[in-house]
C-alpha cells in the first residue's frame, strides 16, 4: 500500500475564512482517530486570510476513500461547503523529508 499526500486549497467567501477553518479545525480533530490518517494539518495563507490550506497524509487510499465515502453529505460538510467559493485538491507522490514518521505497519 503507497501513502497517499494531498493539498487542498479553499478559497472562502469574502470575510468567512476564518470561519472555514474552525471547521476544518473541527473535522481535524475527528481525524485524530481515523484509521489510515497520518497527517491533517489546517493553515491560513498569510496574505489571504480568506484561503485555508489543508495538507494531509493517509496511510493508503483504501483509509481516504473510506473516510471521504463515511463523511460525504454529512452536516459538517454542507456546512463547510456552504463557506467555499472555489476549492481544488492535489494528490501527491510522497517522496520522503524531514519529520516523517516511519510507516505504520497495519
Amino acid at each position: 500500500m503507497e501513502r497517499v499526500a494531498r493539498y487542498g486549497k479553499f478559497v472562502a467567501h469574502d470575510r468567512r475564512g476564518h470561519e472555514l477553518a474552525e471547521l476544518l479545525l473541527s473535522a481535524a480533530g475527528t481525524l485524530e482517530s481515523a484509521p489510515g490518517c497520518e497527517l491533517y494539518l489546517v493553515n491560513r495563507q498569510a496574505d489571504a486570510p480568506d484561503t485555508v490550506w489543508v495538507t494531509e497524509l493517509w496511510r493508503s487510499k483504501a483509509d481516504l476513500d473510506a473516510v471521504l465515502k463515511q463523511v460525504a453529505g454529512s452536516p459538517e460538510v454542507a456546512a463547510a461547503l456552504r463557506l467555499v467559493h472555489s476549492a481544488e485538491t492535489i494528490e501527491l507522490d510522497l517522496l520522503g523529508g524531514a519529520g516523517l514518521a516511519p510507516r505504520a505497519t497495519p
